[in-house]
């Protein structure tokens, strides 16, 4: 009898396990693995395949990756071409169909709200162009809640079951991230009006929301590393528009942005790009509190 009784609620535990399992989550940046635990928390278990210290354009689809999609849930990623490189190799060889493009496992931030920086016209020779309009979606907090609304109702799709608290979850989230827009914003208020050099336009978001003017670009062209030739005439261009910081992230080389400081006493911010990225950034929050206070300080030196 009892042995009964053990195959019994051992058999009750495998058929009740799916309803308690967790949404295995493939995010492909930290700031998604970030967002999908602060709305999914404990009924999430989520994974980033790269690090704050690694380009996302430029990454191996190494085997581990495959086996990771191979098993997810949902994958989230930012979309508009940012891992064109590497994303559509993980999804086919994943076999993992829940996942591919137009299945409810697939969703990209990028595709949730609207980019700026979309070219009008596509020539190769403008250098590593994003069709879709810039990516880097995260650095403004109003897309970041818009996106965080579609992500919950992905999540409640594909987990029914816990619909009700992926709704709860976000309303908490929304709530929190709205006092902290406001926080942030008294304290950049000083920001509003300044002008910075930039080494790719990781932060052209950032700087739309805080008013700052980009008045120009390490990158010769887009993807391409700074020529002897481009960052002379870009110091000529500062001296003549003015410049309050340069900014880099802090997984890019720093040898351009140093010169061009040495030549014209402008600081270079070296910036977390994202969760993981310095020891102050270890949730979204803390990530956009460090980067605004990296950011004043960097003003007046």
């Amino acid at each position: 009898m009892k042995l009964l009784l053990t195959a019994i609620t051992g058999a009750l535990l495998l058929c009740a396990s799916p309803a308690f399992a967790k949404v295995n989550v493939f995010a492909c940046e930290p700031e998604w693995k970030a967002l999908v635990e602060a709305i999914g928390d404990s009924h999430v278990k989520a994974y980033s395949a790269t690090t704050a210290f690694q380009d996302p354009h430029y990454i191996e689809a190494r085997p581990s990756l495959i086996a990771k999609t191979r098993r997810a849930d949902l994958v989230v990623c930012t979309g508009a071409e940012l891992e064109v490189g590497w994303l559509p190799l993980l999804l086919r060889q994943s076999g993992n169909a829940a996942i591919q493009e137009g299945e409810p496992g697939f969703f990209l931030a990028a595709s949730q709200v609207e980019r700026i920086e979309v070219p009008t016209e596509l020539d190769r020779s403008q250098g590593d162009v994003h069709a879709a309009g810039n990516p880097h979606v995260h650095w403004d907090p109003y897309r970041l809640l818009t996106i965080a609304k579609a992500l919950s109702e992905r999540l409640a799709t594909i987990d029914g079951d816990h619909a009700a608290y992926y709704q709860e979850r976000y309303r908490d989230f929304a709530e929190k991230w709205n006092q902290h827009i406001m926080s942030w914003e008294a304290f950049a208020a000083p920001l509003k009006g300044k002008k910075a050099v930039v080494h790719h336009k990781n932060w052209s978001y950032l700087l739309d929301w805080l008013d700052i003017e980009m008045v120009g670009d390490l990158e010769p062209k887009p993807g391409l590393p700074p020529t002897s030739g481009h960052l002379s005439s870009l110091l000529q261009q500062v001296r003549n528009t003015g410049a309050d910081f340069i900014l880099i992230t802090n997984y890019q080389d720093d040898k351009g942005a140093q010169w061009l400081s040495e030549k014209s006493s402008i600081p270079v911010v070296s910036l977390p790009y994202t969760v993981g990225g310095s020891e102050d950034a270890n949730d979204l929050v803390s990530l956009y509190s460090n980067v605004l206070k990296q950011l004043s300080k960097g003003d007046q030196e």
